[in-house]
Formats: structure tokens, C-alpha cells, sequence
């Protein structure tokens, strides 16, 4: 569950190029009653690296979840990793910054 704090749970998700991947991952989501406080995807070329070739493109998403705690990002994070086609899923998580 969301608690009220300024944490912001972070996901880098990288795709296979397939119309159903977007629709599964929101659903590792909103299946918790959350929605996404920001959502971006795009068709970009793959990058290389260990095991993974550099011929033709991805699908990324940055997904961003206001009040989430590390526990319940880390859960997501689990979930959307079992989604197929899914070859990645990267997390962090930022704070605001409070002022004096």
C-alpha cells in the first residue's frame, strides 16, 4: 500500500517490441488499486551490451509511483519481470528534498 511520504518509486522497464507488453506491466500495477503518477514509453534502438545485441529496437518504459515504499517497489518490480517479454527491469527511487 502507498504511504504518504515524498518516495517515488522508479522503474526502467526494457521490452521486446510487442503490442501486449504495455498493457501487462500497468496491470502488475493497477491489479494494487495504484495508478502510475507518470508513465513514458518509446520504441528506441536496443543497446549493446553483455548479452544483449545491438541489431534493431526495444520498447522502454519509465514508469514513476508516488508513495511507494521500497518493500511494495520491490514487489512490482518482481512482477513485471514475470511479465513475457520483458528482458529488464531496472528500479530506484528518489526522495524530495525538504527545505528549511
Amino acid at each position: 500500500m502507498p504511504v504518504p511520504d515524498s518516495t517515488v518509486a522508479c522503474f526502467s522497464v526494457h521490452a521486446a517490441v510487442e503490442p501486449g507488453v504495455m498493457p501487462r506491466v500497468l496491470e502488475t500495477i493497477a491489479k494494487r488499486g495504484l495508478v502510475p503518477t507518470r508513465w513514458h514509453s518509446a520504441v528506441v534502438p536496443r543497446v549493446a551490451g553483455p548479452g544483449r545485441p545491438a541489431l534493431g529496437e526495444e520498447l522502454a518504459i519509465d514508469i514513476e509511483l508516488a508513495g511507494a515504499d521500497r518493500r511494495l517497489a520491490e514487489l512490482l518490480a518482481a512482477a513485471m519481470r514475470q511479465v513475457a517479454e520483458v528482458e529488464l527491469v531496472l528500479t530506484t527511487e528518489k526522495r524530495a528534498a525538504l527545505s528549511a
